[in-house]
């Protein structure tokens, strides 16, 4: 219990901040509509840098198990720079995903609100569509968002393994050993890549379907 109210404290005054910022932005004419759009761009941004990030890592590991010879240290140097890039390109698509769940949960609540103000009928029936249609495909935006989301993580395991490995082993036999644990790498960094994907596809359709006029 006493863990839990600190927590709940903490998500009200997110929420409030969170409120007084969207109050804010529509003194200015900038409506959370605006502002979702806004943020389902920065994510989409952030899944297609994290495609790049994570091949462009995946092929410092590949580099390092075809050693011929060289400085060692600067190449782990070089692997270590690209498992931390990795690292914070995830954290950042998280964050992505983050910010467009709280404006979406904004935005439906004042659009469920407002709805019930309308007296004409054929309005209120015409807003109500444009909600559910929306709320459906935020839900399947969402969900590719999150799988994307979850590619991540078993991806950024095998390269902090590959990468404590060669920390701790900077020698030619042990550099030789990670060939077959970096085809593996290869396969999961594939499937990481076909999420994103879906996941910017899906961000595709949902900003047409809310930039329609």
């Amino acid at each position: 219990m006493r863990y839990l109210l600190p927590l709940i404290a903490i998500t009200l005054f997110l929420t409030s901040c969170s409120s007084v910022y969207y109050g804010a932005m529509e003194k200015v004419g900038v409506h959370k509509r605006d502002i979702m759009i806004s943020r389902v761009k920065k994510a989409r941004t952030s899944e297609q840098k994290a495609k790049q990030v994570f091949n462009d890592a995946l092929d410092e590991f590949t580099a390092v198990t075809g050693y011929k010879g060289g400085d060692l240290e600067k190449q782990y140097k070089r692997v270590n720079k690209a498992y931390l890039s990795s690292e914070k390109q995830a954290a950042e698509v998280k964050t992505r995903h983050d910010d467009v769940e709280n404006v979406s949960k904004a935005l439906f609540r004042e659009w469920k609100k407002e709805i019930k103000q309308y007296e004409n009928e054929e309005f209120k029936a015409e807003s109500t569509r444009q909600l559910k249609a929306a709320q459906s495909r935020y839900t399947s935006l969402m969900a590719a968002m999150l799988r994307a989301e979850k590619s991540l993580a078993p991806v950024l395991r095998k390269f902090r393994d590959h990468n404590l490995f060669l920390k701790h082993n900077l020698n030619s036999r042990a550099i030789a050993s990670l060939e077959g644990q970096v085809k593996t790498t290869r396969i999961e960094v594939s499937r990481l890549i076909k999420e994103m994907e879906a996941a910017i596809a899906e961000a595709d359709s949902f900003i047409k379907q809310l930039e329609k006029p």
